[in-house]
């Protein structure tokens, strides 16, 4: 029998278990989603080419730069798949010189508070229908891989990868999540080049010391196709990289020449070849995106005078140029092909940008000639 002590043990056990849960609800397991929007055969081919294409850029195999282009993120499917289509005519264009990767981003961290991106809120009204998320974000995906255009997410809920990571050809880890064990392990077992982002405090040290972690086995937590937990043990992934996105206050930037040769030296010394990546955006260009062009510039400028060290630059561009607020419920008054998280450029100051950072690697090239 049970004595009253016990029992009252029992009564308050609800206090104690998920007492700050309003609701759970069940999750599709990744096997449903992919099995019901499946990739074809030529969009595997491609994620697995693009994939090794630009492993082939970080490891210095292949002299051309990759470039991480498209909207801070995704909110609007029509509106993606428009601007993917300008993207994928460009690609093709410049592809001697440049690989160009979509950024396709569906996950936003929040220093705060704020709308978490399309896969926790694809409605845009604090339903959280995730699920729906999920699928609408496969869907995306599958249709900017059969224009033959590679993409690019940043990996934050590491449950995701899962649903998607077979359509995905770069992921990054951001400057809040880089420090993050859990990430770095993640990265570990990635099927695909990632990057790190320097420290929000411009911090390259520990977008370094990442990458050194990410390049080891791991074992970890995880969750299998079936969406059932499970024990990982991972190989280790060396097709890392680091990525400046500047800092914050006055000297917020990191991408002029002593930047990316001292964090070339940090990666020496930590017995990396340097691969850098360099953020257009973000404080780099003060939050201003009037400015990603000014970064731009110099890399190019780095890249014609030799540097092999830069690999890559990633562009914050939409339809639209600049940022909107969103007002939750209110998706239907927003402007069409502008971004409605951090602000960005057009898509004529994008391709005026890619031209320069092709004609850029032409002139490295020609350079190494003599």
């Amino acid at each position: 029998m049970f004595n009253s002590d016990h029992m009252s043990d029992v009564s308050r056990k609800d206090k104690v278990i998920d007492s700050r849960i309003k609701v759970m609800r069940a999750l599709l397991s990744p096997d449903y989603i992919t099995q019901n929007q499946p990739c074809s055969e030529r969009g595997v081919a491609h994620v697995f080419s693009s994939r090794q294409q630009l492993a082939d850029i970080v490891s210095h195999d292949d002299d051309r730069m990759f470039c991480i282009v498209g909207p801070c993120s995704i909110h609007d499917a029509k509106a993606a798949l428009e601007y993917g289509k300008l993207l994928a005519e460009l690609a093709h264009e410049l592809k001697n010189e440049l690989l160009i990767v979509m950024r396709v981003y569906f996950e936003k961290p929040r220093t705060t508070i704020g709308w978490k991106g399309l896969m926790n809120d694809p409605h845009l009204d604090g339903s959280f229908r995730i699920n729906e998320g999920i699928e609408l974000a496969r869907k995306i995906l599958l249709g900017l891989t059969e224009l033959g255009l590679p993409v690019g997410v940043e990996w934050l809920d590491v449950i995701t990868p899962q649903y998607i990571c077979d359509l995905v050809t770069w992921g990054a880890i951001g400057a809040r999540t880089t420090e993050s064990q859990v990430h770095r392990q993640l990265v570990s077992g990635l099927s695909m080049p990632v990057g790190f982002k320097n420290a929000t405090s411009g911090d390259v040290q520990v977008c370094v010391d990442a990458c050194v972690s990410a390049r080891h086995p791991h074992c970890f937590l995880g969750v299998t196709h079936s969406g059932a937990a499970a024990i990982v043990e991972t190989t280790g992934n060396h097709d890392v990289h680091v990525i400046l996105r500047g800092g914050k206050g006055a000297n917020a930037e990191n991408y002029f020449p002593k930047d990316v040769q001292g964090v070339a030296a940090v990666m020496r010394k930590s017995k990396l070849r340097p691969s850098i990546v360099v953020d257009c955006s973000h404080g780099n260009s003060r939050k201003d995106h009037t400015r990603q062009h000014l970064v731009s510039e110099s890399v190019a400028k780095q890249v014609a005078e030799g540097n092999q060290d830069i690999v890559g630059v990633m562009i914050e561009s939409n339809l639209v140029a600049g940022k909107q607020n969103l007002v939750s419920g209110h998706a239907h008054e927003l402007t069409y092909g502008q971004s409605i998280t951090d602000a960005c450029v057009d898509f004529a100051e994008t391709t005026k940008m890619l031209l320069s950072l092709a004609q850029a690697v032409r002139d490295r090239r020609s350079g190494l000639e003599y």
